[in-house]
């Protein structure tokens, strides 16, 4: 990633981490370790030992301490690289002569609850995946980072009050309403006016009459599937309500929800509308209310939905797609502009495992051979500024419109009450399935679940 668009970022993450600082004490101090990312989600131990079944006769070399003396184990949450990941692991051995096991859990599966596992069983990673809100719950447990090599090369390292420069960001994410530029063009929709609800109206009217001439599905590819997708409407779709239209350092919302879980329930019901109407040219007859992640993703990639609500995760590489991608904001308000950007979460080093290692593996992470797999196969945007690579991710060049605009908003959504996101997908999944008649019953129902979580 360029030097021009981290310059830009900076402002918004510097707050993030600060935030994060800030909260440790507070909200996070009760939570659970459970991470809310793309690919974070709640299963069971045994699907989440499938998932990561081909990386189990490496978890085992790399859980044998003579191995090697650089043998490490790192859980990975994005199944969507674990092969890059792995290629990765392979060239670190070949210039190092060390070893890296990768373990990959995420999709329908919750690395959270694999690493309350791991940790339970005294099976712990040497490297795992953090939200910053999380911190609190490995207090004490975490190495301290700072004065790294890799710390003078990004601002977005993630700094704890306690426990010191704890977070390796190995990525710069963005998540909004994704769209397929080919099918808004053949339905006249410029994405540039989708600024407005009224906006929004217009232009799903336009496609959904269009949709059998054009082979669509439907409208949104929108999944509220609360079980193994409820990370996904309870972080980063609710996520919306709290930042979209703000800029990167304004924490009003959060800073409400955290204050004993209030929310604006004026914003929350205009948000709460804008929901209902994508439940309303959503596949309701499947994908809505018990689709699968990996159902969601394809039938964006094959051009059966117009818009997808995911990050630029969900298409890595240009070959994932035979259309042009971009961002639309989720403008449920009038004016509304933004795309959330900025590191979602973080590498931390287990305090416990082969720190030297991790440390050392951090460091080939930021340097030229790793970023060239990272940014040009697995289709991350660097968080380093000496990157001399362009991210070839679809959504890049929609991104960095965006950041170069000033128009993104924080991941703020990562500082709320760790857990929360389980009680409110429910709330999204009712609405989906009809259960919650309107926004006004949506905001009464959103408010009282999230009041209760904070009383807990």
């Amino acid at each position: 990633m360029k030097k021009k668009v981290l310059s830009i970022l900076l402002a918004g993450t510097m707050v993030l981490s600060m935030t994060a600082c800030g909260g440790n004490s507070g909200s996070g101090a009760d939570t659970s370790a459970d991470t809310a990312e793309s690919t974070e989600t709640a299963a069971d131990t045994t699907e989440a030992a499938d998932t990561a079944a081909d990386t189990t006769e490496a978890a085992d070399t790399a859980s044998d301490s003579t191995a090697s003396a650089g043998a490490i184990r790192l859980l990975n949450g994005k199944p969507e690289i674990n092969d890059q990941l792995k290629e990765l692991a392979e060239l670190y051995k070949s210039e190092t002569g060390n070893e890296v096991a990768i373990e990959t859990i995420g999709g329908d599966t919750s690395a959270g609850d694999e690493l309350k596992k791991m940790y339970q069983g005294d099976n712990m990673p040497d490297i795992f995946v953090i939200e910053a809100n999380q911190a609190a719950t490995w207090d004490g447990m975490l190495a301290d980072l700072a004065g790294e090599e890799w710390t003078d090369k990004t601002g977005f390292e993630l700094v704890d009050a306690n426990m010191g420069t704890i977070g390796f960001p190995y990525t710069v994410e963005a998540t909004a309403l994704g769209y397929n530029a080919d099918i808004l063009s053949q339905c006249d929709v410029d994405p540039s006016s989708l600024t407005s609800p009224a906006a929004w109206k217009e232009a799903c009217e336009k496609i959904d009459a269009k949709k059998d001439e054009l082979g669509l599905t439907a409208v949104f590819a929108w999944c509220a599937e609360p079980t193994n997708l409820g990370w996904s409407s309870g972080t980063h779709v609710f996520g919306q309500y709290l930042d979209a239209g703000l800029k990167a350092d304004d924490t009003k919302y959060i800073d409400m929800l955290n204050d004993g879980g209030t929310i604006d329930e004026a914003r929350m019901k205009d948000f709460a509308e804008f929901v209902g109407m994508m439940n309303e040219y959503a596949d309701k007859d499947h994908l809505l209310v018990d689709g699968t992640y990996d159902e969601q993703v394809a039938g964006f990639k094959d051009g059966k939905f117009a818009f997808i609500t995911q990050g630029n995760w969900c298409v890595t590489s240009p070959d994932d797609v035979s259309f042009e991608v971009g961002f639309a904001p989720y403008a449920f308000e009038d004016g509304i502009n933004t795309i959330i950007a900025g590191p979602p979460s973080y590498w931390v080093a287990y305090k416990d495992g082969n720190v030297d290692a991790a440390k050392a593996f951090f460091n080939w992470c930021a340097g030229s051979s790793a970023q060239d797999i990272l940014v040009n196969k697995a289709g991350l945007v660097s968080p380093f500024d000496d990157c001399e690579f362009e991210a070839t991710n679809p959504f890049y060049k929609s991104m960095k419109s965006y950041i170069d605009a000033g128009n993104y908003s924080g991941w703020h959504t990562m500082l709320k009450k760790d857990g929360l996101q389980n009680e409110t997908c429910q709330v999204f999944a009712d609405y989906a399935k009809g259960s919650i008649a309107d926004a006004d019953e949506f905001v009464s129902k959103i408010s009282a679940v999230i009041k209760g979580y904070y009383a807990e």
